[in-house]
């Protein structure tokens, strides 16, 4: 039998526990400019380092001798620095050329605007350089590989067999890094584990302080997976505990409404709805009113690609308000989709006798206050809108319904606001943007989920064609025949204006944010379309930074055909509906993620005329950036699509996140670990069951772990 902890060894385990709540200052090595350096990783407590995970590691169990080295393949030498020469082949241009050598061959590494890189290796160094293998001028060659120093002249065996390489910034080296994270896991890695010991044997989880050590400094390249995999559940399960906590505390005391599912006005809106509900869209009504008129608060979210029908599913809802004798409110990311909605879903409220009203930021005063009054008597049954439903004028006499429209795009605390105006109200959240069950599962944990695949009308269908800018011409000369043929065009860009950065577009992937590289935008396409390109054409701007005056008169002359072409950023992604609109260029599309350039493309071809989609994308054939392209060339399915968009890009980059509120996973990957991402689901809805605070003892300690990672996103938490 082992031996039996004493007192004071659990003390100093605890000890330990609670120091991970300490600055990184308090540890070794951690002074000055290296502390800045961890800052500026977000890395400030003791907890922050130790979470702060490798992103690779180099397996010196597998390194390869230099002829073996497979071309076109990624591998792993280690060998001695043989000759360091920076060249300058073209005014500011610096290459830093390194010449390798071990037992079997020569290998030159190529490191373009780096010079540092010069001073950093010299002859004699034992380096692991890890990259992908390419052949030229009679030598296998490495272009900007990862490479570190691993031993001293002469010292070819002194190295790790599996090296960590964690992600570092200016002013820390990943030598350092490593020296820090060693030091960290020294003084406070044997942490106590505020999992549950059940809930680790029922997935197979190693230790918590186990997988610290092992997932830093592991065993084997298993080892560091098996490790990261345990930090991924802890995330996961802590995001799930924190969003289904957050609506239990929400609904706290609360009481929910029971609507009437079968009343008149849903038969009435039924029977005026131009078309009958497929057999997808029926099995949501179901779903929604069953919700409804349950004795709990709803929180559904609608998932279905463009053209699926979800805003006649929601009117059925909206009618069921109605029935019951009480309001909705419908929110819109734009003015302009607010405004279509109205004028989609009005005239089928009017045949349903639903009294309805629409609040925008360009609602003229004298109506806006007429509206305020009817909606506090009670006398308004449905408000579309914008945030301008959040404002503190509008009051509601009975709010029991909310649909949000593209949730993601408003912040959590816009998304509570609303719900506050009406304590109670079922949440019918909707989106266009097609989303991967396990990200749905993650982010949106607390919600059930309802999902349309299906279009009820396919419409004419939209070709898709990836070009390069030299082949332009090309598709400006759809856009000329499109005109002339008395139909009309998009053209879609990443910026506003040319004084925007790259850096601050919404849906970019990482790699591509800071690339360097001009990207167009829409004031001087504007420009030149009207100057050069399309002279005669009547072309007009939409942009996000117009008021929303302008965008709402921008679009009406483009929907009524005064606009031949419509120059716009993203704005047009989310419902905009002009059927006389069959092409749409896309400027520079590579900047643009996979779920936004479906959505894109699904603003044209939605008429009789079949619609045809230019991307336009300067990257070279054989990158991913064209790779992502090609999968839009080659399937419709939107969410086939976003299955693709995850492997390559964060969940929050997928969903737009970075200027929304949303939260980001830093250790999972909810690809790869969708196994994780349902286990941790189910595991969460089971304590959350049992224990909606996590006020009892026994989850104490999780209770901490889930304000301590995710309190700052839902304030509320923190309170608990």
């Amino acid at each position: 039998m082992g031996r039996r902890p004493t007192i004071a060894s659990a003390a100093e385990r605890v000890q330990r526990t609670c120091a991970l709540s300490d600055s990184v200052s308090r540890l070794r090595y951690v002074r000055g400019a290296r502390e800045a350096a961890l800052e500026r990783l977000g890395v400030r407590r003791v907890r922050d380092l130790l979470l702060h995970i490798p992103s690779r590691y180099l397996d010196f169990t597998r390194v390869t001798p230099i002829a073996m080295a497979d071309v076109g393949s990624d591998a792993t030498v280690v060998a001695t620095v043989d000759k360091v020469s920076l060249k300058r082949p073209r005014p500011r241009m610096q290459v830093v050329e390194v010449w390798v050598v071990d037992q079997t061959g020569v290998l030159v590494a190529s490191f373009f605007r780096q010079p540092w890189v010069a001073e950093q290796l010299k002859a004699g160094d034992v380096v692991a350089l890890s990259g992908k293998v390419t052949f030229g001028y009679g030598f296998r060659q490495m272009r900007s590989p990862f490479y570190e120093v691993v031993g001293a002249p002469g010292d070819a065996g002194g190295y790790a067999r599996v090296l960590p390489v964690h992600p570092v910034g200016e002013g820390l080296s990943a030598s350092w890094m490593r020296r820090i994270v060693s030091a960290a896991l020294a003084d406070a890695g044997d942490v106590c584990d505020w999992l549950p010991a059940s809930l680790a044997a029922r997935h197979g989880l190693m230790t918590l302080a186990r997988a610290l050590r092992e997932v830093h400094f592991p065993a084997s390249p298993a080892s560091a997976e098996r490790a990261r995999r345990r930090l991924a559940y802890d995330e996961l399960l802590c995001l799930q505990l924190a969003l289904l906590c957050r609506r239990n505390i929400e609904l706290a005391g609360v009481e929910p409404t029971r609507h009437v599912a079968d009343g008149p006005h849903v038969e009435a809106l039924l029977a005026a709805l131009p078309f009958s509900l497929t057999d997808e869209q029926r099995a949501c009504v179901d779903e929604i009113l069953s919700d409804m008129a349950a004795p709990r608060v709803m929180n559904r979210l609608l998932l279905g690609d463009v053209g699926t029908g979800k805003t006649a599913v929601a009117a059925v809802a909206l009618a069921a308000v109605a029935d019951t004798g009480t309001q909705a409110a419908m929110m819109a990311p734009t003015s302009v989709l607010a405004r279509q909605y109205a004028e989609k879903l009005g005239p089928v409220l009017d045949a349903a006798h639903v009294s309805w009203a629409l609040v925008t930021g360009a609602t003229p005063a004298d109506e806006r206050a007429l509206t305020e009054a009817a909606c506090a008597r009670g006398e308004v049954s449905v408000v579309f809108g914008t945030t301008a439903l959040l404002s503190e004028g509008l009051e509601f006499s009975a709010l029991t319904l909310v649909v949000i429209d593209e949730q993601h795009r408003f912040g959590v605390d816009q998304r509570a606001a609303l719900r506050r105006k009406g304590p109670g109200a079922d949440l019918l959240a909707m989106t266009a943007t097609p989303i991967p069950r396990t990200l749905a599962l993650s982010v949106y944990g607390d919600v059930d989920l309802s999902r349309i695949r299906r279009r009820p009308r396919a419409g004419a269908g939209v070709s898709t064609h990836v070009i390069s800018p030299d082949s332009l011409d090309v598709a400006w000369g759809a856009v000329r025949e499109a005109v002339a043929a008395g139909r009309q065009a998009y053209v879609i860009c990443p910026l506003v204006d040319d004084s925007d950065e790259g850096d601050e577009l919404e849906d970019v992937p990482e790699a591509l944010r800071s690339s360097g590289s001009r990207v167009r935008s829409a004031t001087s396409t504007l420009s030149e379309l009207r100057s050069q390109v399309l002279p005669g054409v009547a072309c007009d701007l939409l942009t996000g930074r117009m008021a929303p005056g302008e965008k709402d008169l921008a679009m009406e002359r483009f929907r009524a055909g005064r606009t031949k072409v419509l120059v716009a950023t993203t704005v047009v992604e989310v419902g905009v509906d002009v059927p006389n609109a069959t092409a749409m260029v896309v400027l520079d599309a590579d900047r643009f993620g996979l779920a936004t350039l479906h959505q894109l493309r699904g603003r044209v071809g939605r008429g009789d005329v079949a619609g045809t989609v230019y991307l336009c994308c300067a990257a070279r054939r054989d990158s991913r950036a064209r790779e992502r392209l090609a999968a839009l060339e080659a399937t419709s399915d939107g969410f086939e699509l976003a299955e693709l968009d995850l492997r390559l890009r964060r969940e929050g980059e997928v969903l737009g996140y970075r200027q929304s509120g949303g939260v980001s996973l830093e250790i999972s990957d909810l690809d790869a670990d969708r196994d994780l991402v349902e286990a941790a689901h189910a595991d969460a809805r089971e304590i959350a069951l049992e224990d909606p605070r996590l006020a009892a003892p026994g989850h104490r300690a999780m209770a901490i772990e889930v304000r301590d990672r995710f309190g700052g996103y839902f304030e509320e938490l923190e309170h608990a």
